[in-house]
């Protein structure tokens, strides 16, 4: 008898064990990106849309993890991650930018060396291809941090980033989503009392097209140096040079090796306000918080303003943290094994 109370003790503690690794997460991830927070959800999501959304982060993923194991640095994964989504019209960010309320597209990107603290941002510019990598000449060629409008993209193409006519960001989904706007706005629903400032003609997005589609990634690489960055085209139907978070460093985009990398998607006033990407980055320095559950402070404290979206987040031990609270959030990790996991939903 005393050996069957044994042996089922045994059985009883093994499996205590077993149970409690399965209750940690014991991957080391070395990327994790972002392709926007907001109203997503499966019913009104085709099997279509569903698969070019996982292929393009997929992409953005491996793209980045091909560079990490190649020994390359942490920025150069960040800008190749967020190049892909740059790239792909899926995203509001490069080539899927949503539209100005005078139909033209004006893009904000930013990104942030964790070892040096060294950054760069740009905004409001019409034709670099990639505002990530103006971003990052801005950081690596100037003793500035942000460059804006005209003077951003006369310093990026005298720097070898890709310049364009206006017309490659145009796509016909963001055209018609900043129609049905504009038709809002004209039926009255913009008035500025007793309404979701998202109505407004300020803010400009419709409930239907409550997404927000901005980009970013952060990445570590195998010198323990971690990068982040965060790319984006605004709000649609925005006006009177409106820029939001997704540049300013400390709201949209922070990284210190000392705490973590971090890249927001969102309603970027709020961000701005609650300076949501270093706020993230003190709890963890001062407060000792793990990463993710700085992440969901941050998150809880954005939606109590009243704002919505979500937030990743890396930090040098490789432990990863995507929250958000909105339905869905455009998101993926890859491990140091180059395991690549997608998500989309809550």
């Amino acid at each position: 008898m005393k050996k069957i109370f044994k042996t089922i003790g045994l059985i009883l503690c093994c499996s205590g064990i077993l149970l409690s690794c399965s209750q940690g997460d014991t991957h080391k991830y070395v990327l994790v990106i972002h392709g926007g927070a907001g109203t997503i959800e499966k019913q009104f999501m085709t099997p279509e849309k569903e698969k070019a959304y996982t292929e393009a982060l997929t992409e953005a993923l491996q793209n980045g993890y091909n560079l990490l194991k190649e020994g390359k640095s942490s920025m150069d994964a960040v800008q190749a991650a967020v190049n892909v989504m740059e790239n792909s019209p899926l995203f509001n960010a490069g080539k899927g930018a949503v539209f100005t309320h005078d139909g033209k597209n004006e893009l904000d990107a930013s990104i942030m060396d964790g070892q040096t603290l060294k950054a760069g941002a740009v905004a409001g510019v019409t034709n670099i291809k990639n505002p990530i990598n103006a971003a990052r000449a801005v950081m690596e060629r100037s003793e500035h941090v942000m460059m804006v409008g005209k003077g951003a993209e006369q310093f990026a193409a005298a720097n070898g980033c890709d310049t364009v006519p206006p017309s490659y960001f145009f796509t016909q989904e963001r055209w018609d989503q900043l129609q049905r706007t504009i038709s809002e706005e004209e039926k009255g629903r913009a008035a500025y009392i007793d309404i979701d400032p998202r109505d407004s003609k300020i803010y400009g997005i419709s409930r239907k097209d409550q997404k927000f589609g901005t980009v970013g990634a952060v990445a570590l690489d195998n010198k323990g140096n971690l990068a982040a960055g965060t790319s984006t085209g605004g709000m649609t139907n925005k006006r009177y040079g409106r820029v939001g978070d997704s540049p300013i460093i400390g709201a949209g985009t922070y990284c210190n090796n000392a705490t973590a990398g971090i890249s927001c998607t969102g309603w970027g006033e709020y961000y701005i306000r609650e300076v949501a990407a270093n706020r993230m980055s003190a709890l963890i320095e001062l407060k000792k918080l793990p990463v993710t559950d700085a992440a969901k402070q941050v998150i809880a404290e954005i939606g109590k303003m009243g704002g919505d979206g979500g937030i990743i987040g890396l930090d040098k031990s490789g432990k990863v943290a995507m929250e958000f609270n909105t339905s869905g959030m455009y998101r993926g990790t890859v491990d140091e094994n180059g395991k690549i996991s997608v998500y989309i939903y809550k």
